[in-house]
């Protein structure tokens, strides 16, 4: 016999119904983005953020001006017992490491401070990384409180791998505020915008996998 055919009829409207509605879920997305685009960089510490309470360790995170000067500076004014220089290159020894990151200008320390209080570390490759390998070292080390040395737009997301892989030790905050990066207005300056949601964008992944991996993002004790 024949087939009958069907008396089911499309109904109309309802492709532009489901367009419509992913259309409005992805501004909402898109909204609920920019919200914690300004509410992230309102978290941006800044001068007044900084804390002055003596620590166990410096931790100067490589990879912007400014860090280490500033690690070293702490180190000098006798804020911590040592520094501790989070992903260094494999084949940088403490000499190269200074001679080619900080100004001439800056003061050095001398040979016994290196020897006695400056260590460095080779395992981290990122941000994470930089968390867990300065968690192995705290630990080692009985260390129970640090000072964090990196930029002042890092330091959220620095913040959150480091309270993640050492929930146990005291992470204080000390921002560098590098000179290109425009801070007032910075919606007006595409380069400081950019940085700023490339940032913003590496926090929610930073988040993120906090929350769908929470045993692996969790610190060990």
């Amino acid at each position: 016999m024949p087939r009958r055919p069907s008396l089911a009829r499309p109904v109309p409207g309802r492709g532009r119904r489901l367009a419509v509605r992913l259309l409005m879920a992805a501004l909402l997305i898109l909204v609920l983005w920019c919200i914690g685009l300004i509410a992230f960089v309102a978290r941006i510490p800044g001068p007044e953020d900084v804390a002055e309470d003596p620590t166990d360790a410096v931790v100067v995170l490589t990879g912007g001006v400014g860090r280490l000067e500033s690690g070293l500076a702490l180190l000098e004014a006798g804020s911590a017992k040592q520094l501790f220089i989070s992903g260094v290159h494999a084949d940088v020894d403490v000499a190269t490491l200074l001679q080619s990151l900080v100004p001439g200008s800056a003061p050095m320390p001398d040979a016994a401070t290196i020897a006695c209080c400056i260590r460095l570390g080779y395992a981290a490759a990122d941000t994470r990384g930089n968390a867990e390998e300065t968690a192995r070292w705290m630990r080692a080390a009985s260390f129970t409180t640090l000072r964090l040395v990196t930029a002042d737009y890092h330091m959220p997301r620095s913040l959150l791998e480091f309270h993640r892989a050492m929930p146990e030790i005291a992470v204080l905050p000390f921002p560098v505020f590098p000179e290109q990066v425009r801070r007032d207005g910075w919606w007006r300056w595409p380069g400081t915008t950019s940085l700023l949601v490339r940032e913003y964008n590496k926090y929610l992944v930073a988040l993120a996998r906090g929350i769908a991996l929470p045993s692996e993002s969790a610190g060990q004790n």
